[in-house]
């Protein structure tokens, strides 16, 4: 991870987009930063590619995806979102780059219009260096091109005909969990609702199977070490990419 000085992170915004691969994903750090953000007065939604069908071992898929998204929406609740959308036509764990996500996520751009897009790792690797997995790295990737795809008429023309027109707004997407932070959310006052907001994912977590990992301290560790770095109690951190 790096050691160069953290920046605070972007303040000129009013309405955010958060969007990751499966539910859960902003609910390791994200969710502390959005609490407090809701708690400022602005406005954020969640987007999610998939309903995280293949995340419980043991659990078929269609019954997966319906907890899981009920998981979603509750957790999003505990930090003041209220909207929680759903794409089609994409499975957890093969979530393929490409065209379809890319107009799919351009879409979604132009409908909700927001100032940032919030986002977890595309890197190859987590800080630490495991490896991360494919569907976070294709989400992050397709979010970068469809924020400026978003912009570009000519670019899926096919929206125009649905009344979505150019939106050119994104002048942030930021990626929580990145190896490689370049700002940094002081959420003192904020981490034990981001805590809170994983617990709702009951299910999952009951899934993965490990019964001796302590999400709290997990959290509050990574919170307090990025608060170290940051100059405060507790943080989140972000690597934030400039459109």
């Amino acid at each position: 991870m790096t050691t160069a000085r953290l920046a605070p992170f972007p303040d000129d915004w009013t309405r955010a987009l958060a969007v990751v691969a499966h539910p859960d994903d902003l609910e390791y750090g994200t969710a502390s930063a959005i609490a407090r953000w809701t708690s400022e007065g602005r406005a954020i939604l969640y987007l999610l590619v998939t309903r995280g069908e293949a995340g419980i071992d043991g659990m078929a898929p269609e019954q997966a995806a319906a907890v899981r998204a009920q998981e979603e929406i509750n957790s999003a609740k505990v930090v003041g979102v209220d909207t929680v959308d759903f794409l089609d036509g994409h499975r957890d764990g093969i979530i393929e780059y490409g065209l379809p996500l890319r107009r799919d996520l351009a879409a979604a751009f132009r409908r909700h219009r927001p100032d940032v897009v919030l986002s977890v790792n595309h890197r190859d690797t987590w800080p630490g260096g495991w490896l991360n997995m494919a569907d976070h790295r294709n989400v992050g990737l397709g979010i970068l091109d469809a924020a400026r795809d978003a912009g570009n008429r000519w670019v899926f023309p096919e929206l125009l005909a649905q009344g979505l027109e150019p939106w050119s707004g994104v002048h942030h997407v930021a990626f929580n969990a990145s190896p490689q932070p370049t700002h940094a959310v002081d959420v003192t006052g904020f981490l034990d609702r981001g805590i809170a907001s994983l617990a709702e994912h009951r299910a999952y977590l009951a899934g993965l199977g490990d019964g001796t990992t302590d999400h709290d301290a997990q959290l509050r560790g990574a919170a307090e070490s990025a608060g170290a770095r940051f100059g405060v109690e507790h943080a989140v951190e972000f690597e934030v990419v400039q459109l």
